[in-house]
């Protein structure tokens, strides 16, 4: 027992002499000033460090004048060069220590992205007003629950499509779509559901593959007029718009209107049944294959919704999403690409600012570039849509002025 207390007052002796030591402030071995820590390989004072490097990065030729016998102290150490340096190398500091002038810009430009990553990121005054425009845009262009929808062409899905995606609009609760998102298109099968309404029934042998592909075109066609109409809307509410030239403005709604309504069709995408909850009205891709879509397009679309829509982004980020496609300085047509690429990196940083300062994940870092790879796989597909309409309407001109307008080529 009495050697267990003389242990314990030992090590209690060893800690207090350690706490003491640190509490004694630290003398700088060259001139006695206040060190401020090891600088190649001695405690020494900021103002000895400095010294010593000058000293070893540009060599010069120091004499004493008095017989090289000074003694450094704080008041006179700039009086005698050639003792300092003396000094200093003989309390051990070394030349090899010192990093080049390269070197510590590096270090300067860690230790800064070090700083930043330990402050918290907050929105900007600008930037907050930004997506508040954005929002405000959103809320008076986008009927989320269509109920304004009212003036079209009933849809007709009597016919089962050339192209089926095995869904059921009545059946909204089961998963209709394989997990793994299949990029290859699914086989017409006899036991799949095709979307159907609950007062028709589905004719399958009905073979005539160019009745099959329209049927559900006028309808379709109402819907996607609807749309336009309102990003139509929406972007002559952003001020950042209306500034350019009438000429930008209808290149940037030609080149963007389709990715657009896919950003905004997707807020509405229930990944669990693969369907479009659009208010009272339900719609799957299977009506789009009824409108003559072809499955080159349709299939990545389907794809595209699933990953889009599980990042779950909210309305800030859908709505900066939106932007981003809309301010595209690479648009055919585009006169002024400085001025919109200049906003484009603007909304950028701000989705990447808020994506930084809302999100609490461990891995939201990864948001933000997701969000360009849905982006980038949008202008993919954007063409192609574009090129598919314009055949439709060759074939069937069921299509309506607006969309052969927002969809036609800028010559």
């Amino acid at each position: 027992m009495l050697v267990c207390t003389t242990v314990v007052q030992v090590v209690c002796s060893v800690f207090a002499v350690e706490n003491e030591e640190e509490d004694e402030p630290k003398v700088c071995q060259v001139c006695g000033d206040r060190a401020t820590g090891y600088h190649f390989n001695a405690m020494t004072c900021e103002g000895c460090k400095g010294f010593f490097r000058r000293a070893m990065k540009r060599p010069v030729n120091f004499s004493c004048p008095f017989r090289g016998v000074c003694i450094i102290t704080k008041n006179n150490r700039r009086q005698c060069q050639a003792c300092r340096l003396q000094k200093c190398r003989s309390i051990g500091m070394l030349k090899e220590l010192i990093m080049s002038d390269e070197e510590l810009g590096q270090r300067r430009r860690l230790l800064e992205r070090r700083r930043k990553r330990a402050e918290p990121v907050i929105l900007s005054t600008q930037q907050e007003a930004v997506i508040q425009e954005l929002l405000n845009a959103q809320k008076k262009t986008f009927d989320i629950s269509f109920v304004h929808f009212t003036h079209f062409r009933p849809i007709d899905r009597t016919l089962a499509p050339m192209q089926q995606y095995r869904q059921t609009c009545q059946e909204t609760t089961t998963n209709t779509w394989p997990s793994d998102i299949q990029e290859a298109s699914l086989p017409c099968s006899s036991s799949s559901s095709p979307c159907s309404s609950s007062s028709q029934e589905v004719k399958p042998e009905d073979s005539c593959g160019k009745d099959r592909a329209f049927t559900t075109l006028p309808h379709i066609a109402d819907l996607s007029t609807y749309m336009i109409q309102q990003i139509i809307s929406f972007a002559k509410m952003l001020s950042s718009f209306k500034e350019l030239s009438i000429e930008d403005q209808i290149s940037l709604l030609k080149g963007a209107t389709f990715e657009l309504c896919q950003i905004r069709f997707n807020m509405l995408f229930n990944e669990s049944s693969g369907m479009w909850e659009c208010g009272p009205l339900t719609y799957c891709m299977d009506d789009a294959a009824r409108a003559g879509f072809q499955p080159h397009l349709l299939d990545p679309l389907m794809k595209f919704h699933y990953t889009l829509r599980r990042l779950h982004l909210d309305d800030s980020e859908y709505v900066l999403m939106q932007a981003i496609a809309l301010f595209s300085p690479d648009r055919p047509g585009v006169t002024d690409s400085k001025t919109i690429d200049q906003l484009q990196e603007m909304l950028a940083l701000t989705l990447k600012t808020y994506i930084e300062s809302k999100r609490t994940s461990p891995k939201k870092h990864l948001l933000y570039p997701k969000i360009m790879g849905c982006l980038t796989e949008m202008r993919s597909m954007n063409e192609e849509y574009t090129k598919q309409v314009l055949q439709i309407q060759d074939i069937q001109p069921e299509v309506p002025p607006l969309m052969l307008e927002v969809f036609s080529k800028i010559t």
